[in-house]
């Protein structure tokens, strides 16, 4: 089984659910242990199910691990022991956790803490604050371990002894350090940042960007720079990177700057929000250019881009984005630069979704721009913009966007972030997972519950773009996973106006974490898509 499909802890709420708690309690208390009467459907529901609430862990759609929480007086223990009442404090609250089962292929790990967790989290909620179980003298060790003290006779049968016992809230405390910082997580939402920007911050980063401020003339500033450039140059293969305070949209502007230099026309590939964006630029700055404008996800074949080339000889220049942000679509870099190559124009590439997320080399690029806050996991606010050649300044570029006197200048000519510079630094230095590892499982998972996904071999794995169904309002989808703790994309006027979604996985992201982030998100649509069904 995938190491990163993730464990789902839940309170059961669905038929299918309570189908295998009926069966994984006929293992347990049939098959394992004799304590009820085989039967040919292999299903056992308890006596006390009307009252029970089912806490439960998933893998996918496998329900792998089961307990079972009751409040309403008489319990099961009432009937096993007498006078129950007079062996607990005066003040107790109690409740009865049942039918612990838990699958054998996954007993002894970590997901019979994480069901507790959720259980104590339940439990606290409800305002209990003491919990009797019939432990199994098999487990004594394990419930004592977690804080449970025994009290009363044995009860039970000679085939199946249990003993009395409890627990309450301040022996768990003080069982074991694990469980005191589940407790003091109980109360926090579980925070999944599937955003393009701000993306999830590392510790280390957060703690570099708290430093004291320095100056930007100060030794110390240029030779952060200095390595930060060096690092960037080779992540991408490029000879020189400029660095300006500002976002990706100062970067494409510097970028047009620069092009504006060159009196030859151009040619911008456009399908999606981002390279209109380009158009938009080009438009400002008064440039000449020719255009590959496409509906939104709809290809563009290097064939068009052969011929518009070649039927437009004077063209110097070719720009567009590499990853479309909109869409998650992908244009082959290696590709256009051998086509730029053949005829002699030079190539510039918005890589502001791109540079950290999946393998981006600027060899033979003239210019190319991105971001601190996207895929290098860094906080927004620090413009980057790669360079082929050395540039010097030229006094037609307005100055904050002349690339050449940054370069003149160490990248920092004038007033310049050290804590935005700090906190890059940090964020260069780790190495994030591949998220292409596990693009296929996310996939997996979102089709599976009905998600209509852009997805196929020209898309990026950091941005996933849904298309949800005509019933389900994408803003009311966002406010609700938002209030769930999980975070996506939704809220752009490009997105909301074809009821998109995104998620997107830059950032120091685990996959782990991902994994249980995109089954939330999962989970949360299939229950959409049935109240869109109960409602028709």
């Amino acid at each position: 089984m995938n190491q990163y499909l993730p464990v789902i802890y839940k309170i059961a709420d669905q038929q299918a659910e309570f189908e295998q708690i009926y069966h994984l309690n006929y293992e347990t208390f049939v098959e394992e242990i004799p304590q009820h009467e085989a039967n040919e459907k292999h299903r056992l529901v308890d006596r006390f199910d009307s009252k029970n609430t089912y806490v439960i862990a998933k893998r996918e759609e496998e329900v792998i691990d089961m307990l079972t929480v009751n409040a309403e007086r008489p319990f099961s223990l009432d009937q096993k022991l007498a006078n129950l009442d007079q062996y607990l404090p005066d003040d107790a609250v109690p409740c009865e956790i049942r039918l612990l089962s838990i699958k054998k292929q996954h007993r002894g790990g970590r997901i019979f803490y994480g069901l507790c967790e959720k259980l104590v989290a339940y439990c606290l909620k409800q305002g209990f604050n003491l919990a009797v179980i019939s432990g199994t003298l098999r487990q004594t060790k394990l419930y004592k371990h977690l804080g449970f003290e025994a009290f009363g006779p044995v009860v039970g049968t000679e085939e199946a002894p249990y003993q009395p016992m409890y627990l309450t809230k301040e022996n768990f405390e003080r069982a074991s350090k694990l469980f005191k910082r589940m407790l003091k997580k109980q109360e926090k939402h579980n925070h999944y940042n599937f955003l393009p920007g701000p993306v999830e911050i590392a510790d280390d980063v957060s703690i570099a960007w708290k430093k004291a401020p320095i100056s930007h003339r100060a030794d110390k500033m240029h030779e952060v720079m200095d390595d930060i450039q060096q690092r960037l140059c080779k992540l991408t293969k490029a000879n020189y990177a400029e660095i300006a305070v500002g976002t990706g949209t100062l970067a494409n502007e510097m970028v047009t700057a620069q092009i504006s230099t060159h009196s030859s026309p151009g040619l911008i590939l456009a399908n999606g929000e981002f390279g209109e964006r380009l158009m938009d630029h080009a438009n400002r700055w008064g440039l000449s250019y020719h255009v590959i404008h496409k509906q939104w996800n709809e290809p563009i074949s290097l064939k068009e881009v052969e011929v518009v080339l070649k039927r437009n000889p004077e063209s110097g220049w070719l720009w567009t984005v590499h990853c479309e942000t909109s869409t998650g679509y992908v244009y082959p870099l290696q590709q256009l630069k051998q086509i730029c190559k053949t005829f002699a124009v030079r190539l510039c590439i918005d890589a502001c979704s791109t540079v950290g997320v999946i393998p981006v080399n600027l060899q033979s690029v003239y210019l190319a721009s991105t971001v601190s806050g996207k895929g290098l996991a860094s906080y927004p606010g620090l413009a980057i913009v790669f360079h082929e050649e050395k540039l010097v300044p030229n006094e037609k570029i307005p100055s904050y966007l002349d690339v050449g006197k940054y370069q003149i200048n160490r990248s920092i000519p004038f007033t310049h972030s050290s804590n935005g510079l700090f906190a890059l630094a940090a964020a260069l230095q780790y190495s994030k997972p591949e998220i292409a590892d596990i693009y296929l499982s996310i996939c997996q998972t979102f089709k599976a519950a009905g998600m209509h996904v852009l997805t196929g071999n020209n898309y990026s794995p950091g941005i996933m773009t849904i298309c949800l169904e005509q019933d389900i309002d994408s803003r009311k989808f966002g406010d609700f996973l938002k209030e769930k703790g999980v975070h996506i994309s939704y809220e752009s006027i490009y997105l909301l106006k074809r009821n998109w979604i995104q998620i997107a996985f830059m950032g120091n992201l685990k996959p782990i974490d991902i994994m249980q982030g995109v089954s939330i998100i999962a989970d949360h649509y299939k229950q959409f898509l049935m109240k869109k069904v109960q409602n028709k």
